[in-house]
């Protein structure tokens, strides 16, 4: 197989402020946090129904279709492009993984994700990357309470810290391929829970 030539980023989220620093979001998030650290001006984009930004060779998407369309506008910037689903990492949150926890796969199901079944919907594929951030899971109030919530301001500090970490991580898969950064990445814990 070829290298794992990443053109496209898409973080998962909601639009809308009270959406804002909701666990449900942590894909805006980072790509928000990459967007600072590699200078790159993200604008809403209609054609793509997104909020959208590039650098070259990079690009960087935030559907604003709300979660469960996610597919729609990374359907229309793939298409645009003429972009292989190989060449896209799409980025969501996973309560099933603590708070700290990266998974970095090739390809699968959508496990319940309903942005990542929009996705794999549109696009025709299961087999695109994807990087999930745990977002640890609910104790109390349910499912939807919980990835709806806010991030407590202890968890915004450990935030910080694996946004960094997903960074390295982007950047070994862009540099070294998917199966590196998955045996350097998937086993680690970030920051302090």
């Amino acid at each position: 197989m070829m290298s794992d030539q990443i053109s496209l980023i898409v973080g998962l989220g909601n639009p809308g402020q009270e959406y804002d620093h909701t666990r449900h979001n942590v894909g805006y998030l980072l790509v928000d946090y990459l967007a600072n650290l590699w200078s790159i001006s993200l604008i809403p984009d209609r054609k793509f129904k997104g909020i959208y930004g590039e650098k070259k060779p990079i690009r960087l998407l935030k559907p604003t279709t709300y979660m469960n369309l996610s597919g729609q506008s990374l359907r229309l910037c793939c298409n645009w492009y003429k972009l292989d689903p190989h060449s896209v990492l799409v980025i969501y949150d996973d309560m099933d993984l603590p708070l700290g926890k990266l998974r970095i796969r090739t390809s699968g199901s959508a496990g319940g994700h309903n942005g990542i079944k929009s996705i794999i919907q549109e696009l025709g594929t299961q087999d695109f990357p994807r990087l999930r951030i745990g977002i640890g899971s609910a104790e109390i109030g349910g499912a939807v309470s919980h990835v709806l919530g806010k991030f407590t301001i202890a968890e915004m500090q450990q935030l910080t810290e694996i946004f960094k970490t997903t960074e390295q991580a982007i950047a070994v898969i862009r540099d070294s391929g998917i199966p590196k950064a998955m045996s350097l990445y998937n086993g680690i814990t970030v920051g302090t829970t």
